[in-house]
């Protein structure tokens, strides 16, 4: 039996509470979590005092938000040294994410100080604090990491870098997206093409140039890149419109204006969105060319990776404090979600 919301009748009432999409079933792979998790876990949540010099009570947050468990269910196949340097990269990406969007670093010398630190990780020293966050992240993954893979990576950290300054500048400058550009910038600001290159490092596989540039490779890759992408906008649009700042920085409010719709009716074509994502990708999947039997066979672990992405990031989301509060289990079964009164302080 479907969720009902009842809401006031008047027609110039806001809405209370909207039906999340069945993100779920349309999402239809297996859930598969990684053994090393919990250990995992432990010695990262250390690395953010270590490293990230992170606390309280700023470090309540980050702890909360468990990364450890992001990560498990993203690379369930990783053995423990690699899940940990995938654990701290996702620390530091909603880290720096986190002060970039409010100002406690600049993003042009953020930029700087971390390409620095990634193109010469053992010597490049530094008391930055995010460029020592991606010294100890990188110094380790090109301990394993083949060549291919360690480009990809800087080349997605090079276009999230230049989508966040877009980002900041134009909110600094008022302007408002329509839907096509908003998707493009989005699918940057996600910060996917950082992610994948962590696929072919956790399995100790460097795909060939011909591989990655091949049209229905990279069809694969952007379906991916979307399902994560609007999965976090719907399920962050709760919390991002309570803070009563940046409303065009979220795929609901941005369909809401370009489109003429309702809250729900923009939270079900962003639901659509994801099917329709889940849909290209199995599409993409079935044309798959084969190349050799070992290129095949790297290809395979890529794939899976990808679909791994997607199912674990949506229930990552799902039972997230940082997205779903306290109510995520409940979220899954009646998926209403009560909007939180609109506030402007920040995080």
């Amino acid at each position: 039996m479907n969720p009902t919301v009842t809401n006031a009748t008047n027609p110039d009432s806001k809405p209370t509470q909207f039906i999340l999409p069945d993100l779920v079933k349309d999402c239809h792979y297996p859930l598969r979590q990684n053994p090393h998790r919990d250990a995992v876990s432990r010695a990262s949540d250390q690395w953010l005092v270590d490293v990230a010099q992170l606390v309280e009570p700023e470090i309540r947050g980050y702890l909360d938000m468990d990364t450890g468990a992001f990560a498990a269910a993203c690379y369930p196949d990783a053995d423990a040294f690699h899940l940990q340097v995938c654990t701290e990269f996702f620390n530091w990406i909603f880290i720096i994410d986190d002060w970039m969007e409010c100002g406690v670093v600049n993003v042009q010398k953020e930029h700087e100080f971390c390409m620095l630190a990634l193109q010469d990780p053992i010597n490049f020293d530094t008391e930055q604090v995010g460029a020592k966050m991606c010294k100890s992240i990188f110094s380790r993954f090109r301990e394993t990491a083949g060549p291919g893979c360690t480009e990809r990576f800087m080349h997605g950290i090079e276009l999230f870098f230049i989508a966040v300054a877009k980002q900041v500048d134009d909110r600094a400058k008022g302007n408002m997206y329509d839907l096509p550009s908003y998707i493009a910038l989005r699918r940057e600001l996600v910060a996917m093409k950082l992610c994948f290159p962590f696929i072919e490092f956790v399995a100790g596989i460097d795909l060939p140039d011909e591989v990655v540039s091949h049209p229905v490779v990279m069809a694969l890759e952007e379906a991916t890149n979307d399902h994560v992408a609007w999965v976090n906008d719907i399920l962050s649009y709760n919390k991002e419109q309570s803070r009563g700042s940046a409303p065009w920085e979220n795929i609901i409010a941005v369909l809401m204006h370009d489109r003429g719709l309702d809250l729900q009716g923009a939270i079900d074509y962003a639901g659509q969105m994801c099917a329709d994502a889940i849909q290209r990708f199995e599409f993409q999947r079935a044309i798959l060319p084969s190349w050799d039997e070992e290129v095949d066979r790297q290809v395979a672990i890529y794939v899976e990776g990808m679909q791994n992405w997607m199912v674990g990031s949506l229930h990552w989301h799902l039972g997230s404090i940082r997205f779903s509060g306290e109510d995520g289990h409940a979220l899954k079964q009646d998926r209403i979600v009560k909007l939180l009164p609109t506030t402007t302080r920040p995080l």
